[in-house]
């Protein structure tokens, strides 16, 4: 049998196309899902502090402080107010969702790691104020050079990430509202 020219010639592309890879996000996404990244990563340090304490993982006053501070900070960066304190109730959400997640572990285990502590006001909190600043700058990077196919494009970018599913869970949580219209 034989293969037409045009045949033979498109084949290669053709195979070549299969194997590309799922483009890298934008640079602004990238960005800002690192950061927030940054701030999931210290879930498992505010659940041991928390543990120690006998805490509560809700803490509805302080959330609403961190919120608050988000919003007011917010226009300096050039964010919506609300956007700004719809953003950080998502990573707050998101945060506790590995703090239960974390004392879980712990109870079913009977005790929390033998791992040093991290002061959660005079290192915790300061860390997580820096990263406000941050993912608000970010925040407003991203809102400037917003994919077109918004959803789509955030879906992969967290797809790609190399992570545990409950990692990436949070992660969808705390960009749940990332696309949302403005």
């Amino acid at each position: 049998m034989r293969m037409p020219l045009f045949a033979l010639l498109l084949a290669p592309t053709l195979l070549l196309q299969g194997c590309a890879s799922t483009p890298a996000p934008p640079v602004a996404l990238s960005r800002l899902l690192d950061s927030v990244n940054q701030r999931l990563d210290i879930a498992d340090d505010v659940a041991l502090n928390k543990w120690d304490s006998g805490q509560p993982v809700e803490a509805p006053e302080r959330e609403q402080q961190v919120i608050a501070n988000a919003r007011t900070q917010a226009v300096r960066f050039g964010v919506d107010e609300h956007r700004a304190g719809v953003f950080f109730a998502d990573q707050i959400e998101a945060n506790k969702l590995l703090q239960y997640r974390a004392l879980s572990r712990w109870h079913a285990a009977g005790s929390a790691p033998q791992t040093p502590r991290v002061d959660l006001g005079s290192q915790l909190r300061p860390q997580l104020d820096r990263l406000q600043r941050t993912l608000l700058s970010q925040l407003a990077e991203f809102d400037r050079n917003r994919p077109a196919q918004c959803q789509a494009t955030l879906a992969q970018a967290i797809a790609q990430q190399d992570k545990d599913p409950q990692q990436s869970l949070a992660l969808i949580r705390a960009t749940t509202h990332l696309c949302s219209p403005q």
